[in-house]
């Protein structure tokens, strides 16, 4: 359940980021994301990308206690 509100948190955030990373590139003063449709596909990208990063975490600290536990 905290993945999920990370990942959709962050997926947020990852947007505004993302926008402002293309406004100083190209030189923009704003950005017309085209509707309500096109900003959530971006955010639900944002989303899925965090929360199978965070999945990779949780299961790669999972693998490192039991690692752990057993060497000593």
């Amino acid at each position: 359940m905290i993945k999920i509100a990370f990942s959709f948190a962050g997926g947020f955030i990852l947007v505004f980021l993302e926008a402002y990373i293309v406004l100083i590139f190209k030189g923009y003063h704003s950005i017309d994301f085209g509707g309500m449709q096109p900003f959530l596909n971006v955010w639900i990208m944002n989303f899925f990308l965090l929360f199978s990063i965070f999945t990779h975490i949780e299961m790669w600290r999972n693998e490192q206690g039991k690692t752990h536990r057993t060497t000593r």
